[in-house]
C-alpha cells in the first residue's frame, strides 16, 4: 500500500503521489539530491571571477610597455583560468539544482544544461575581456582560454552527484582565496626559512615556502569539502531520517576535487594559453626560466593539494563513523552518526 510523505511538499503537483521522498524539498524519489547553498556558491564564484578579471586588467593596463604587458598577462593567466573554471561549475550547479527540484533527473539533459550554462558564462566573460581589456593578441588568448575553462567547469557540474560537485566547488574556491591570503605572509616565511643568504639557500627557502602553501591549501580543501558534505548530510537527516548517506568514495573525491581542478586548470593553460606562455618565454632567457619554473610549481601544488585534501577529508569522515553493530555480519559499512 502506498504511503504518503509527511512533509509539506507531498501536496505539490510536481511531486509524485506515490513512492518515497528523497527528503529534499521538491525532489521526487530517485532524483539526484540537490547541493545545498548552490546559489551562494555561484554568486561567490562569479564574484571571485570578477575580482580576478578586474585585478588582471589593472595590472596589464598599468604596464608601460607591450613587453611588460605580455609578461604580466602570462603571470595572471592561471588565476583567471582557475576562477573561470570554478565560476562555470558553480553557476551550472545552481541551475541544475533547479532542474532537480522540479523533478528533472535525466542525466543527458542535466549534462547538456550544465554545459550550456558554462558556455554562457564563458561567452559573457570573453565579451567582457574584449570590451574592457586592451585590444591585442594577449587579450584574445585570455578571452578564449577563459571561455574554454568556464565551459569545462559547467560540464563537470553536470555530474549526477550534485553534492560532491558542490563540495569540490566550495573547496576549490576556498583554496583560491587562501592562496591570495597566503601571499601576504610569503615574504616573512621566506626569511624565516633562511632565504636571505646564498643562492642555494634562497632556492631552498622558496621550495619550503611552496611546500608549506601546498600543505595548508590541501588541509583547507579537505576540511571545506568534508564540512560541505557533512552539512548536506545533516540537512537531509532533518528532512528525512531515512535519507541515504554519502559513502567514503564521495568524501575522497570531494577532498581531492580542489587539487583535480588545479591540475585541470594547468591542462587548460598549457593547451589554450600556450601561445601566450611561449610569447612570454621568448622575451628573455630569464622569462623562459621563470615560465618553466612557475609551470612546474603549479603542477606540484595541484598534486599536493589533491593528495592532502583527499587524506584530510577521509580522516575527518572516519572520525564521524560509529562502531559497527555487533550483529552486522554482512560486511556493510557502518552508518554515519
Amino acid at each position: 500500500m502506498t504511503q504518503q510523505s509527511g512533509s509539506s511538499t507531498a501536496a505539490d503537483p510536481d511531486q509524485p503521489v506515490d513512492g518515497p521522498s528523497t527528503g529534499e524539498t521538491g525532489v521526487p524519489a530517485g532524483a539526484p539530491a540537490p547541493a545545498p547553498a548552490a546559489v551562494v556558491l555561484a554568486l561567490l564564484a562569479l564574484g571571485w571571477l570578477t575580482a580576478m578579471l578586474w585585478s588582471t586588467r589593472a595590472a596589464i593596463t598599468s604596464a608601460q610597455a607591450g613587453v611588460t604587458a605580455v609578461s604580466l598577462s602570462a603571470y595572471a593567466l592561471p588565476g583567471v583560468i582557475s576562477a573561470a573554471l570554478v565560476a562555470g561549475g558553480g553557476t551550472a550547479l545552481a541551475v541544475t539544482n533547479l532542474l532537480a527540484r522540479r523533478g528533472v533527473d535525466r542525466a543527458t539533459l542535466r549534462f547538456v544544461t550544465a554545459t550550456g550554462v558554462g558556455l554562457l558564462v564563458g561567452l559573457l566573460t570573453a565579451v567582457a575581456i574584449n570590451l574592457f581589456y586592451a585590444d591585442n593578441a594577449t587579450t584574445n588568448v585570455i578571452a578564449g582560454t577563459t571561455a574554454a575553462a568556464a565551459v569545462v567547469g559547467g560540464a563537470l557540474a553536470g555530474a549526477r552527484n550534485a553534492r560532491v560537485v558542490g563540495a569540490m566547488v566550495a573547496a576549490a574556491l576556498a583554496v583560491l582565496v587562501f592562496v591570495v591570503v597566503f601571499s601576504r605572509v610569503r615574504d616573512p616565511l621566506f626569511e624565516l626559512y633562511g632565504g636571505g643568504g646564498t643562492q642555494e639557500a634562497m632556492f631552498g627557502a622558496a621550495r619550503w615556502v611552496s611546500r608549506t602553501e601546498s600543505l595548508l591549501a590541501g588541509l583547507v580543501a579537505g576540511l571545506v569539502a568534508f564540512g560541505y558534505l557533512h552539512l548536506a548530510r545533516r540537512r537531509s537527516l532533518r528532512r528525512d531520517p531515512d535519507a541515504p548517506a554519502d559513502r567514503w568514495p564521495a568524501y575522497l573525491l570531494a577532498g581531492a576535487g580542489a587539487g583535480l581542478l588545479l591540475l585541470l586548470t594547468e591542462v587548460i593553460i598549457r593547451i589554450g594559453g600556450r601561445a601566450l606562455l611561449d610569447l612570454a618565454a621568448a622575451l628573455s632567457e630569464a622569462d623562459a626560466v621563470a615560465q618553466t619554473t612557475l609551470g612546474t610549481s603549479r603542477l606540484d601544488n595541484g598534486i599536493w593539494v589533491l593528495f592532502v585534501g583527499a587524506l584530510t577529508a577521509m580522516i575527518a569522515f572516519g572520525r564521524t563513523l560509529g562502531p559497527a553493530p555487533a550483529d552486522d555480519e554482512d560486511g556493510t559499512d557502518p552508518a554515519d552518526d
